[in-house]
């Protein structure tokens, strides 16, 4: 067919796919180049697109071309079904960038657990739980002491890249998926977590700087942990909101501070490092945010809530630590190449999934190759990535 034939495409899929896909028609007729009248006359049926046009249209929606010939849109659930509450996010008004990441997201939990059943290998069951009655510095004491990460391990480690490698690879163990998705703003999501199970999904943004990453990773499990007990549903079905829903927010990121910088461990770097209640200026915090690879913010929140710091205290800090980044030049990020931004967004386990299912002829290079978005070129290179190097996240997109 030439290019420039017009083609006739099911007018009500056109309209589906660019709800779905959160555009308004004046996003996509200025992403395609056309007049917003030419667009809905192609919405109504009383124009065709030609055939580039359909393409181009497929493109932008990130759908099959094949799916605007179907006789009825296909009958999917809501995205947010499958993800939990956040405050920033109205469920069914998610921005284009966020329904797509989702999208992505879904499809490769499901990948996933297609490719286990492909290859004979057991799906691995998540078994914590936590419950809004506990502690929440008892919840991430457990969550700690499930890792299998020591505070000698934690405190040798070199930089942030290799703690945030090390969390990542934890929590992959704990049997729960570990993504890090992009283009998304961090005002709407720094992170999510989808609640199905088995092999729940604890998602990351790559905006968020590496010492942040496991702080939210392990707020987004604590959400997990209670869905798990059925203490949280996914943002569909989710009836709290307000200050209901701040003290779940309160109590994920308590326990994940808990998880990163145990209270005794906390204690005994205070009293080495010589710092009093009231001696909490920004270097005393990134000389304890430095020790445990997270950032000062987090560290001082950490404080707070241990009590070495009031909330007057942690006012003036975070006043102070405010100004100080506003000085700050932006962070330029560094180089990841097409295989490392492959598994940054995918993680390590999946990958080695992807990987094993083609070696063993279970699925095909062009499927490999859409599973990982990352083009048959870079297989060989891939392969050396996830089991020579093993690095997985060192670098944002």
């Amino acid at each position: 067919m030439a290019k420039g034939a017009s083609i006739s495409v099911n007018p009500s899929l056109l309209v589906w796919a660019r709800e779905e896909s959160g555009y308004g028609v004046d996003v996509v007729a200025k992403k395609l180049q056309v007049k917003e009248d030419k667009l809905v006359a192609w919405e109504k049926g009383e124009e065709r697109p030609t055939f580039r046009q359909a393409e181009n249209l497929a493109h932008v929606f990130r759908r099959p071309l094949s799916l605007f010939f179907m006789p009825r849109p296909p009958q999917i659930p809501p995205l947010a079904a499958e993800y939990r509450h956040l405050s920033s996010v109205e469920p069914g008004n998610e921005s284009p960038e966020l329904r797509l990441a989702l999208r992505q997201m879904v499809a490769r939990r499901e990948n996933a657990l297609n490719l286990m059943g492909e290859l004979g290998e057991n799906i691995p069951d998540f078994t914590l739980r936590a419950h809004l009655r506990e502690s929440p510095a008892d919840v991430g004491n457990r969550l700690r002491a499930a890792s299998g990460i020591s505070v000698e391990s934690q405190l040798g480690w070199a930089n942030e890249w290799e703690a945030w490698r090390n969390w990542r690879t934890a929590v992959e163990d704990l049997g729960v998926l570990v993504f890090q998705f992009t283009k998304v703003s961090l005002r709407e999501v720094r992170g999510i977590s989808l609640l199905r199970m088995p092999m729940p999904v604890a998602a990351i943004n790559s905006k968020e700087i590496t010492d942040s990453k496991a702080f939210t990773l392990f707020h987004e499990v604590v959400h997990l942990m209670l869905a798990a007990s059925n203490e949280e549903v996914p943002a569909l079905k989710e009836k709290r909101t307000g200050s209901a829903w701040d003290n779940i927010e309160q109590f994920a990121e308590i326990a994940a501070s808990h998880v990163l910088v145990p209270e005794n461990v906390l204690r005994q770097t205070i009293a080495g490092l010589g710092l009093g209640r009231n001696g909490w200026d920004i270097e005393n915090v990134r000389k304890i945010a430095r020790r445990f690879k997270i950032t000062p913010l987090a560290t001082a929140t950490r404080l707070r809530e241990s009590g070495f710091m009031d909330w007057g205290q942690y006012r003036q800090w975070r006043a102070a630590w405010d100004a100080y980044v506003a000085t700050l030049p932006p962070k330029q990020g560094g180089f990841a190449t097409p295989e490392g931004k492959a598994v940054n967004r995918a993680g390590v386990q999946f990958a080695q999934l992807v990987i094993e299912a083609l070696d063993s002829n279970r699925i095909t290079a062009v499927e490999a190759s859409r599973y990982l978005d990352l083009k048959f070129q870079h297989f060989d290179k891939l392969r050396e990535y996830v089991y020579a190097s093993g690095r997985d996240g060192a670098v944002n997109e």
